[in-house]
């Protein structure tokens, strides 16, 4: 979508479609298709790189954004020769390219002084040449906390928000604009990576040391990416074979007895030639009740997890191949000390993925690519919740063709190609069984339309031919207009569709007693999602501030509706048998602030409203439209970080506020009736205080030191019927509200060699 005149592979190299140039930044082609340089700032006489920095073709829109070193890549126009490096908060540069050879070394220099720069970074940076509304999330905001995995990455993110589905397993869900986890899209390098089966705890099996950026999109996404982009989609960047920083090691310890470790490397085996290696193992062996009701509050664990990968690149050429490897085993439930008598709840999970990114580069073309990305996933897992087994199983081969060109000018570019999608799932929790196999064959093509730094239109389109749902068309449409220097507005709309996994989606619930129930078998879910976004930059009290604004809506034709409204039973159903009257809608808006006040402070604050709703008990003749349970109205985010020169001290805080949600009325005899006049159980509002300080020296090592939930604020029952777990009324995810531990505190160490 970004940067159309970019060759295909920074697609296949990874990163989301929002920042090609970014995603692999150490990508080497053709030395006369491509140019090379760094943009950086001087602090008291010494460079330092400046992270999410833009450079770009005067006159077009294909540009980059600069990586976790300042560094940058970027396909040469021909007829093109002055380049633009610019930041917010510094003053814009513009040189004239006489040798394409060249390494450029830009500086630029802040608005506010020449003396001292403002800041290094920001704790969150609009992609402003994204036709999404896309937020990327570098390196430097994700050492602002622990970040000890995907799940931890998103404390000062105010669109994402992230919580224990219930007081056992220790699995964690997201929230993003009202909806649950399964309807973002979220990849890795570009390939579809928590679905299926990992979306239980697939956010814990991407660890944080491993990733170099995040982008996060609103709405619906690129029909590039495929059809299950329902309510977003985020792209996961990990280090690279050819990544010039060699060694990164990691440690971490916490007061509850977690501890694991980190090593990533990557080593040149030839010009053409390069290999990485990631590293994992965690492990939790302390048993913790804080609110002694004879449960687990965390689960034990041990996880192993190790990607190898190589990278080859050719003039002509470009492949990279890899495997995956994951174990991890959960011990949850009563502690220890019940014997052989204890509520337990086991999991052990076994993932292999192996997967493969091939491209055709045309030097004297450097708008034109054809690329093939090939994964394949054996994902098993096994459970058990008290006496009640689950057994899953997913075996998945995703392929994707993509062709890049443009019809006449870099003003009129094209995406095409061929997608197949083949899933295999044998599931079972106790006598219910969903196995399934999905054979989805598709197609689509994407144009984007560019008016020269005002407008840019991106239409997209794909067929898919599901074998259990027959025909299926995706279309989306995109729109960036640049009103000045400092507005731009964006406007999206577009479909998308997926089959749910009632039991993998919702873990946490199976943790009671509750009869569980599909009240028929169940459909695709389907929606259509809209949205208006306004981006302004503008002055402050004499400083830099960023104003972001944004409404999104959610409409269903079918979702799965999970219904734990009458108490000791848990419902599937479709949407759909409400005859046509049923409804599911999520309303999203979001202002975000971010200003700096003082020279290297940042300052972030955000409001986030959401209005969500779904017909519920069709299936019993009480059709209402009610507020979504567990869903939050009113979310506040404060965030703020300090660093002092060189980054040789950083500190950060953010204070978070969760409204008040609706939970389960567990009383007997419950009816879904009008909401106004039916029984309501509301969880209260609550804060949440994490922070963390850093001390970097020169040797390459990085001492932090944090906690969370410092505000010590923990839901003190969130089990019901703890002392009968064998019995009727047991429930430990229904009631799950707020957070189930209390403050923790952490520390931990980042080495990374010096060049």
């Amino acid at each position: 979508m970004r940067f159309l005149s970019i060759p295909i592979i920074l697609l296949l190299s990874g990163g989301y479609s929002s920042v090609l140039a970014q995603a692999d930044s150490t990508i080497k082609t053709s030395p006369q298709a491509v140019l090379r340089g760094t943009v950086g700032e001087l602090i008291d006489g010494k460079r330092v790189p400046l992270i999410g920095a833009t450079v770009l073709w005067s006159g077009s829109t294909t540009g980059t954004i600069t990586d976790a070193d300042g560094q940058f890549q970027l396909a040469i126009l021909p007829g093109y020769t002055e380049l633009i490096a610019s930041y917010v908060g510094y003053k814009p540069d513009t040189i004239t390219i006489a040798d394409p050879a060249t390494v450029l070394m830009l500086t630029l220099r802040s608005e506010q002084t020449l003396q001292e720069v403002t800041v290094s970074g920001a704790p969150g940076q609009m992609d402003r040449m994204n036709t999404i509304q896309t937020e990327f999330i570098n390196q430097r905001t994700l050492a602002k906390a622990a970040c000890c995995n995907l799940s931890e990455s998103f404390e000062t993110n105010a669109s994402v928000s992230v919580s224990y589905s219930d007081a056992v397993t220790g699995s964690k869900q997201i929230q993003f604009l009202g909806l649950g986890g399964q309807y973002v899209q979220t990849n890795v390098e570009n390939i579809p990576t928590v679905r299926g089966l990992a979306t239980t705890f697939g956010l814990n099996y991407i660890p944080g040391t491993w990733i170099t950026g995040i982008d996060v999109g609103k709405g619906a996404g690129s029909v590039v990416n495929g059809y299950e982009s329902m309510s977003g989609q985020m792209n996961v960047e990990l280090q690279k074979s050819d990544d010039e920083n060699k060694l990164f090691l990691n440690g971490y310890v916490n007061s509850f007895g977690r501890v694991e470790g980190n090593a990533n490397w990557s080593k040149p085996l030839s010009k053409k030639w390069s290999m990485g290696v990631l590293g994992h193992a965690s492990t939790m062996r302390t048993e913790l009740d804080q609110n002694n009701d004879g449960f687990r509050d965390l689960p034990l664990y041990t996880q192993l997890n190790a990607v190898n990968r190589y990278k080859y690149s050719g003039e002509r050429f470009m492949a990279q191949f890899g495997v995956k490897a994951l174990y991890e085993d959960r011990d949850g439930g009563q502690l220890s000390r019940f014997g052989a008598s204890r509520y337990s709840f086991l999991n052990t999970t076994k993932r292999l993925e192996v997967f493969s990114k091939t491209a055709k580069l045309y030097p004297d073309k450097p708008y034109k690519g054809l690329g093939l990305i090939l994964n394949g996933v054996h994902h098993e897992q096994t459970a058990r919740f008290g006496f009640s087994p689950y057994n899953g199983l997913q075996q998945t081969f995703y392929a994707n063709l993509i062709y890049q060109s443009i019809i006449g000018t870099t003003n009129n570019a094209f995406k095409a190609g061929l997608s197949y999608l083949l899933d295999d799932y044998r599931e079972q929790f106790r006598a219910i069984n969903t196995a399934r196999t999905e054979s989805v064959p598709g197609a689509f093509v994407e144009y984007t339309y560019t008016y020269p730094e005002k407008l840019t239109l991106v239409l997209g389109g794909r067929f898919d031919y599901h074998n259990l749902f027959g025909a299926q068309w995706t279309p989306r449409a995109h729109l960036k207009y640049t009103v000045n220097n400092n507005v731009t507005l964006r406007a999206s709309a577009g479909r998308g569709f997926r089959t749910a996994n009632p039991f993998a989606e919702n873990f946490g619930y199976l943790v009671s007693s509750r009869t569980v129930s599909l009240r028929q078998p169940l459909q695709f879910e389907s929606s259509w999602n809209y949205g208006l976004s306004l981006t302004n930059d503008f002055s402050l009290l004499g400083k830099k501030a960023s104003l972001v604004l944004d409404y999104y809506r959610t409409d269903f034709q079918n979702q799965l509706i999970v219904d734990l409204e009458h108490p000791g039973e848990l419902y599937f159903y479709n949407l759909a048998e409400s005859g046509g009257k049923g409804r599911s809608f999520a309303n999203s808006f979001q202002a975000e602030l971010n200003v700096q006040p003082a020279k290297r402070l940042e300052v972030k604050a955000a409001y986030r409203l959401f209005d969500v709703q779904q017909t519920m008990g069709a299936p019993f003749g009480e059709e209402r439209l009610l507020p979504k349970m567990m869903v939050s109205r009113d979310r506040v985010l404060l965030n703020a970080g300090y660093a002092l020169p060189y980054d040789k001290w950083k500190f950060d805080a953010t204070l978070q506020w969760n409204g008040p949600r609706r939970i389960p009325y567990l009383s007997e005899g419950y009816v879904h009736t009008g909401y106004q006049n039916m029984p309501v159980t509301i969880a209260p509002g609550f804060y949440n205080l994490n922070a963390q300080v850093s001390r970097a020296f020169r040797s390459g090592m990085e001492i932090y030191l944090g906690g969370e939930n410092l505000t010590g604020f923990r839901q003190l029952n969130p089990i019901v019927s703890a002392e009968d777990p064998f019995g009727s009324r047991f429930d430990a995810g229904s009631q799950v509200w707020g957070p189930i531990t209390g403050r923790m505190v952490y520390v931990g160490v980042r080495f990374k060699p010096q060049r």
